[in-house]
């Protein structure tokens, strides 16, 4: 174990370089782009085994993908905002035939207009292509997501790919003393891949991607359902087996400053750690607050949510994306998940980060002021000018 000085993106590529996939195809695009690099400054330096495939856009990094994985070969990429908007048709294929890919994706916004920077309206928009998600608060977060994410996309009872969500440039170019565990456990941890069904195998011929008509279709989507609830499931298995190694906890969500809260903010990603200096420094005043983060967004926990905001008096979910007509993405699932409670915390929406825009403690505070006063709006927006 070292402990070392790293941007999240060259973080995430440490994992990579440590799981070794077979194959990895690669594409840029800002800020993803440093995870990719690092990884191939592995790949020139002979530290890892990989195939290393550059291909000529996202759509084809995601066409490689789901080519190596159904040939058996244990597969990875990464991508953010447009790239992955440009996989779309892919992911879906990746998902629909339970290919265990593994792709980190740096957030960033969709145009337009054109915006290099950080929200989540990228992730978002394809939340409901079949893919596991996980969110990941610092660069610490994502590099061990990394190794949970292989071993949980390939579990037989689950099969399906998994999406690494870090904030772009926040997290990704930002450096964090980062904990490297030891790459004999790490790649003992992960094991070795044990491909289900792999196209190339002549003694067993399967086929992939074939016509499939309303006889069937129905079929292989209940067979996606019950997979994300074997996902939903396997996660904390794999979690408390990752913790044998690392000593932390992978809960579906982590709770911070909850037990007697009477305010809660919901969040995702880095804006929990905002959240949470804002608490420690509200708590040493008095003011019971605390924090829910989400890590786990697909399969989405909603009867362990409803349980662990049931005490709240008041929640605000703070989303990095809106969804133009409807409820905010995170907002929408909060609600769904609190719909069976007899008594109903105060529920509200605030919509922040857009394009970037940075939130700050002063506002959060404000939030939690409000929460504790019952004065906020249902659906607002954080840091708009008027």
């Amino acid at each position: 174990m070292k402990v070392e000085a790293l941007t999240g993106g060259e973080a995430v590529a440490e994992a990579m370089r440590q799981i070794d996939p077979d194959v990895v195809a690669a594409y840029p695009i800002t800020p993803q782009t440093i995870i990719m690099q690092k990884f191939a400054d592995f790949h020139a330096d002979g530290l890892v085994e990989s195939e290393l495939v550059c291909v000529e856009s996202e759509h084809s990094a995601m066409s490689c993908c789901v080519g190596a994985a159904a040939a058996g070969a244990r597969t990875m990429t990464a991508t953010s905002s447009a790239g992955l908007a440009l996989m779309w048709e892919i992911l879906g294929v990746a998902a629909g035939l339970r290919l265990p890919i593994v792709m980190p994706i740096a957030n960033r916004a969709l145009s337009a207009p054109i915006n290099i920077h950080c929200d989540h309206s990228d992730a978002m928009g394809c939340r409901d292509q079949g893919w596991i998600m996980l969110f990941n608060e610092n660069g610490q977060e994502a590099y061990e997501a990394m190794f949970l994410a292989v071993k949980l996309a390939e579990r037989k009872d689950v099969l399906l790919p998994v999406m690494v969500n870090l904030d772009g440039f926040i997290t990704s170019h930002g450096v964090e003393n980062i904990t490297i565990y030891d790459d004999a456990k790490m790649k003992e941890f992960v094991g070795e891949p044990a491909p289900n069904k792999p196209l190339l195998n002549v003694d067993d011929p399967v086929t992939y991607g074939p016509l499939q008509l309303p006889d069937y279709n129905i079929e292989t989507r209940y067979q996606q359902v019950g997979a994300m609830e074997a996902a939903k499931k396997a996660y904390l298995e794999i979690g408390k087996e990752l913790s044998q190694i690392t000593g932390k906890e992978y809960g579906y969500f982590e709770k911070y400053q909850m037990d007697d809260a009477k305010a809660v903010i919901v969040a995702m990603n880095s804006t929990a750690g905002t959240a949470k200096t804002v608490i420690d420094k509200l708590r040493l005043k008095g003011k019971k607050v605390g924090l829910l983060k989400i890590r786990l967004f697909r399969p989405f926990p909603y009867k362990e949510v409803m349980e662990a905001l049931q005490n709240a008096k008041s929640v605000c979910v703070l989303d990095r994306a809106a969804s133009y007509g409807a409820n905010a993405p995170l907002y929408g699932e909060i609600k769904n998940a609190l719909y069976d409670l007899k008594k109903k915390p105060a529920l509200s929406s605030c919509v922040y980060g857009l394009g970037g825009r940075p939130i700050f403690e002063s506002e959060i505070e404000e939030v939690f002021t409000k929460l504790l006063k019952k004065d906020l709006e249902e659906t607002s927006f954080i840091g708009v000018r008027k």
